[in-house]
């Protein structure tokens, strides 16, 4: 029985192609592992798809080599066409075959690759497309350490692209082929220039057409001219009088259409954009358009319970929402990039994004971040090409992550370092370079930005002591144009009923985490020294390598369903639409000792809050922060906290509920006991 590729089972579409046409082929595939041996028992799956979340798995993380097959039955009609295959996610290493036949291998799972099939197609007959997928960790592709979990598999959707002989190059580094550089923004213009590649068969010219639409949908520039097709692409200055600037207020994005031909048009392909002038500065912070703008921003890694790390436009979505309720007007790609879909709704939604490259470091002794091998850098620095290249067009990313906590250990990486930066800065000029860092050392002064990833008082010392640090921050390198980054573990079921956090391993209370957040939030929130704050993480992420298989440093649950309080104290300290009013530490409900200490997030001032019929007094302990002084309780109390209109309580149990009387042990005798 022949197997098709979506769409392509009607005889009629081959006629019906004009220009470029790109078919989705999600659906029809045939999955089975290597190891295996054979496809007679392959399962059917549809893209998005991951071994590491099928059913089959039974649970199991699984780094191996999976197969991927597909049919595709190609026209006749197309054997003047040119067709490409593009794959938008694929973890980690992907080799793509058509009848056999090599066509290429793309290393790295966060970026979209495409291959040329045509010279490998059999017109008016079936065709064999096989994939092989590869997530094990190899020192030549990025990242070589990594804490979150690496989904193997054709993890985002696959398209056929088909074109004329002569088009706008899909092959450019996985982008649509067409580049717009901002070089200089303000209110009274913008100027660049937009760069397009060109492929082509049997041409060496053609005549390429230029439009750009405000997003009122006025033609705000025109250009046609006759263009050369070589290896190099096609630069058009442009110039737009009074321009329609994009900010997180007003996301205003403009549409730039390339076209090829002069009676007819042969390819077309159109690009959304955004034109905004970004400065950072250590006077001012970071600014838009000359407005500065304070980051309230979240990490973000790669899944959910439900759909593991194959994400799709719904999951975004609901990411979205709870992005917007927490305040967060920013998010940083954690490790490589997310799918195309979030940074279109970021342009649209005003949302700031930071995109990291892979060159990050996990927090196991036993990793090495960097090799210094050819291979190594090679791909890092392919990586980095293809993460600019496929989201330079995007309003809303305004800084490229070149690394993250690496160590200064062994081989130098500064050198490799500093060649990533000047490529960044070379490919997009308009953009500031930034990098994480837990580290001392030359590495903290090669990109634009530093974000200094904090942790002192976590695992030891006080959290107080980072006000030393930032002190010396100030006094030393005030000079640098710093952010600060910081979070803590913490999970629901691990919660410490006495006055005493669990002395276990790997006993991670939701308190520790809340307080550790309160503190750093007193601290650091509000700073001049920083021109931006990054919680890690907003979301739980799946880690195979932790001892519950989740790193719990988000606010909210890997399944999304419950907000832990620090969720709240940033909500209330940043949405500024939406009120928060939240007792915390309500699911504490059992209680030992009879003196308990009440704290309360609100956004409206202080609230009233009462024990029973009592009214106890509270505290302004920081902005947001309330807190009550130790009050004598015992038994079943009802806590009710009210802020204008909002309300919340809670019932707790306070006593020795937990610590039940003992029984005197019978007395040992050396023998037989008598009883009157």
């Amino acid at each position: 029985m022949k197997r098709y590729i979506t769409l392509l089972l009607l005889a009629g579409l081959a006629a019906s192609v004009q220009a470029r046409e790109i078919l989705p082929i999600n659906e029809g595939w045939r999955f089975f592992f290597k190891s295996e041996r054979t496809s007679d028992n392959a399962r059917h799956v549809t893209l998005p798809h991951s071994w590491n979340t099928d059913p089959l798995t039974q649970g199991y993380w699984l780094e191996t080599t999976g197969n991927y097959q597909n049919g595709m039955y190609i026209p006749t009609e197309w054997a003047a066409k040119r067709l490409f295959v593009k794959f938008y996610g694929v973890q980690s290493v992907a080799d793509v075959f058509v009848n056999g036949y090599h066509v290429g291998t793309h290393r790295g799972g966060g970026t979209a690759f495409t291959f040329e099939v045509t010279d490998k197609i059999r017109f008016g007959a079936d065709n064999a497309l096989l994939v092989i997928v590869n997530n094990s960790s190899r020192n030549d592709v990025l990242p070589t350490s990594s804490d979150m979990n690496l989904y193997g598999g054709i993890y985002r959707e696959a398209e056929l692209i088909v074109t004329e002989a002569t088009a706008i190059s899909p092959l450019y580094l996985g982008s649509d082929g067409v580049i717009v550089h901002s070089r200089e923004v303000s209110a009274e213009r913008a100027e660049g220039e937009i760069e397009v590649h060109l492929t082509s068969k049997d041409q060496n010219a053609c005549t390429l057409n230029i439009e750009i639409n405000a997003p009122d949908g006025r033609q705000v520039f025109a250009k046609r001219q006759k263009a050369k097709i070589d290896e190099r692409p096609v630069a058009i200055p442009f110039t737009i009088e009074k321009p329609e600037l994009w900010s997180p207020e007003h996301p205003a994005l403009y549409t730039v259409t390339a076209a090829i031909g002069e009676d007819s048009i042969a390819d077309r392909v159109v690009v959304r954009t955004g034109f905004r002038a970004i400065s950072v500065s250590t006077e001012n912070g970071f600014s838009i358009n000359g407005a500065r703008i304070p980051i309230h921003g979240v990490v973000l890694h790669h899944d959910n319970t439900l759909s593991g790390g194959t994400l799709v436009a719904e999951d975004y979505n609901a990411d979205l929402r709870q992005i917007h309720d927490i305040g967060a007007n920013a998010i940083r790609s954690a490790v490589f990039p997310h799918a195309q879909y979030l940074y279109d709704r970021c342009d649209e939604q005003g949302l700031l994004a930071w995109i990291d490259m892979p060159l990050h470091r996990a927090p196991f002794l036993g990793d090495m971040a960097y090799f210094a091998t050819p291979g190594f850098e090679e791909n890092g620095m392919l990586q980095l090409q293809e993460i600019i290249a496929q989201n330079i067009n995007h309003p809303s990313v305004v800084m490229w992550g070149i690394f993250s906590q690496l160590w200064m250990r062994g081989d130098d990486v500064t050198p490799y370092l500093r060649r990533l930066n000047e490529t960044a800065r070379t490919m997009d000029p308009s953009r500031p370079t930034v990098a994480c860092s837990d580290q001392d050392g030359a590495l903290n002064f090669i990109t634009d930005l530093i974000v200094w990833k904090q942790a002192v008082g976590w695992r030891r010392g006080s959290t107080d002591d980072v006000i030393v640090w930032r002190d010396l921050l100030r006094k030393n390198w005030s000079y640098l144009k710093s952010g600060v980054c910081y979070g803590g573990q913490g999970f629901l079921g691990h919660k410490s009923y006495t006055t005493q956090y669990e002395p276990r391993s790997n006993w991670l209370p939701e308190e520790k985490q809340t307080r550790f957040h309160e503190e750093y939030a007193r601290n650091l929130q509000n700073d001049s020294l920083f021109w931006g704050v990054w919680i890690e993480s907003l979301f739980d992420y799946g880690s195979a390598r932790r001892p519950y298989g989740v790193n719990g440093s988000g606010l909210v649950t890997l399944n999304r369903r419950e907000h832990k309080d620090a969720f709240y104290l940033y909500r209330a300290m940043w949405n500024r639409q939406d009120p928060t009013l939240h007792i915390v530490d309500k699911r504490r409900r059992l209680r030992d000792g009879n003196k308990q200490v009440f704290r309360v997030y609100s956004s409206l001032g202080m609230p009233l809050l009462t024990a029973g019929t009592d009214t106890l007094a509270m505290n302004e302990y920081a902005p947001c922060q309330y807190r009550t002084d130790s009050v004598a309780l015992r038994g079943v109390v009802e806590v009710k906290a009210a802020a204008g209109n909002l309300r919340d309580s809670v019932t707790i149990l306070v006593g020795n509920v937990l610590k039940p009387k003992q029984t005197q042990a019978p007395r040992r005798t050396t023998g037989p006991q008598t009883t009157n």
